[in-house]
C-alpha cells in the first residue's frame, strides 16, 4: 500500500490511534493505548505474549521511522507508540494486576520523563525509528525492574 492511505495508517499507529495527539501530555495518553495490548496478552502462556512483544518493538521501530518520515520531524511528541511499546515492556516481570499496572505507569512515565543515564543512551545513540523506540523500551526495562521488586517485597 502507497500514497495517503499508507501515511493515515502509519499515523494513526504511531499517535495509539489519535492519543498522542493530545495538546498536554501526548506521552502519557499515548502509554495508556498499550493497556488493550497488556490485558490482550494477560491469558496467553508467557512465550507467546513475548512473542507478540518482540513483534510489536519492531513494528514501532518501523511505524515510527516513517512517521518521522511523514510528518518531517526528529522524534516528534506525537509519536506515542514507542511509549506503548515500553509500557508493554514494563509490565513483562509481573502478574498484571490494578495495582501493578499503576505502579509500572508511574515507574515507566519518570524513567521515560527523566531519561537517566542507559536511557539517555540509547536516544543518542540511534537515529530513525530506532532512536524512537529504544530509549522508551530501556525505560520500560528499568521500570519492570522496579515493578518486580515491588512486587517481591508485597506491593501487589
Amino acid at each position: 500500500m502507497t500514497g495517503p492511505w499508507k501515511n493515515r495508517l502509519v499515523l494513526l499507529a504511531a499517535t495509539g490511534c489519535g492519543l498522542g495527539l493530545s495538546p498536554k501530555a501526548p506521552g502519557t495518553f499515548g502509554t495508556l493505548a498499550a493497556l488493550p495490548l497488556i490485558w490482550g496478552t494477560v491469558f496467553l502462556p508467557p512465550a507467546t505474549g513475548m512473542f507478540f512483544l518482540i513483534c510489536f518493538i519492531l513494528a514501532a521501530v518501523f511505524v515510527a521511522d516513517q512517521a518521522e518520515k511523514i510528518l518531517d520531524q526528529k522524534d516528534p511528541g506525537a509519536i506515542v507508540i514507542d511509549e506503548m511499546a515500553g509500557y508493554w515492556v514494563t509490565m513483562c516481570l509481573v502478574p498484571v494486576t490494578w495495582v501493578t499496572l499503576g505502579i509500572g505507569f508511574v515507574a515507566f512515565r519518570c524513567f521515560d520523563i527523566f531519561k537517566c543515564l542507559p536511557v539517555r543512551y540509547f536516544e543518542k545513540k540511534f537515529s530513525g525509528g530506532a532512536g524512537v523506540v529504544l530509549d522508551d523500551i530501556m525505560a520500560g526495562v528499568l521500570a519492570a525492574l522496579v515493578v518486580k521488586c515491588l512486587y517481591l517485597l508485597g506491593a501487589h
